[in-house]
């Protein structure tokens, strides 16, 4: 099986270059390749990239993801979220291929506190979940056989995320306040790639189960929470900190303004990928440990 993986050098590309290996042969691309094009803003050039290497499944884990940003360029996010999305779901559809690509939960307007399922009514709060929400339509319209995995608050030990950017103003700062009114679950993009893996070979066999479907880890938390889990589990590790987590002082979102609003509620409702696929997800908790142990070796 070929398989074509866009935006590899990502937190989730990284890790689904692992995931995706025992599956076929994987043309892995970030926007720099010279070979083939992998940019999503070069849209005729991605079209040529899926026609010439002909995938039979194409993963993209690329995106525009600055999300204060596109308020201020709105067109850019549009343009790699949504537009360069349509060109690879008219050349999926030409080449009878599985298309798989990753969405959010900012496609929904936040509020209340049951975790949100497929089926319900979708009003993004900022651009950044507009030009999502338009390209998971744009896959939806083009007919072709499609995996829409809507996930959030997406971290990785690569690179930089919530909890290193925690461990680092707790060893800096005199204080420190985190958001404490927003919630949802901190998903490992090793999760979403091993899911991601586990997905594409049962659609493979049965492409009845093609479709849209929400993926987060287990449970539920607030940034505020997030960030005293870190910080404790840091401490138990012995690490020097000037911040600990009981003197983490929890704030409304009211007291951090944005360029872009954020959804209150980000939980999602995942009983639809767990049945369709036989599929337990782990409990948040369980995947920032583990990623938190790989980070702390590398702290002094």
């Amino acid at each position: 099986m070929k398989i074509l993986l866009l935006g590899k050098n990502g937190q989730v590309g990284w890790e689904l270059q692992r995931s995706l290996a025992p599956l076929g042969e994987v043309l892995a691309l970030d926007s720099k390749n010279s070979d083939y094009c992998g940019d999503l803003r070069d849209l005729d050039g991605l079209a040529a990239t899926v026609q010439r290497y002909a995938p039979e499944v194409i993963v993209n884990a690329a995106a525009y993801t600055a999300v204060d940003q596109a308020e201020s360029e709105p067109e850019h996010a549009q343009r790699v979220n949504a537009e360069a999305v349509a060109v690879l779901a008219r050349e999926a559809r030409q080449l009878c291929s599985l298309l798989v690509h990753y969405s959010t939960d900012y496609v929904f307007a936040g509020d209340g506190e049951q975790p949100w399922g497929e089926a319900d009514a979708v009003a993004p709060l900022n651009q950044y979940g507009a030009s999502k929400l338009a390209g998971e339509q744009a896959i939806q319209a083009s007919g072709c056989q499609h995996l829409i995995l809507r996930t959030s608050w997406v971290y990785a030990a690569r690179g930089n995320n919530f909890a290193k950017t925690m461990l680092r103003l707790a060893r800096e700062r005199d204080s420190l306040n985190v958001i404490a009114d927003q919630f949802g679950a901190p998903t490992g993009a090793e999760l979403l790639a091993d899911v991601s893996a586990h997905a594409i070979r049962a659609v493979r066999q049965q492409p009845a189960l093609g479709g849209l479907y929400h993926l987060a880890a287990a449970g539920e938390t607030s940034w505020h929470a997030y960030a005293c889990f870190v910080l404790e589990q840091a401490a138990a590790a012995s690490v020097a900190l000037k911040v600990p987590a009981a003197q983490v002082g929890a704030i409304a979102t009211s007291a951090y303004p944005t360029p872009a609003k954020r959804p209150a509620n980000s939980r999602l409702n995942t009983q639809k990928l767990q049945k369709a696929f036989a599929l337990h997800l782990p409990h948040w908790q369980a995947g920032v440990a583990r990623m938190l142990t790989e980070v702390l070796e590398t702290t002094p």
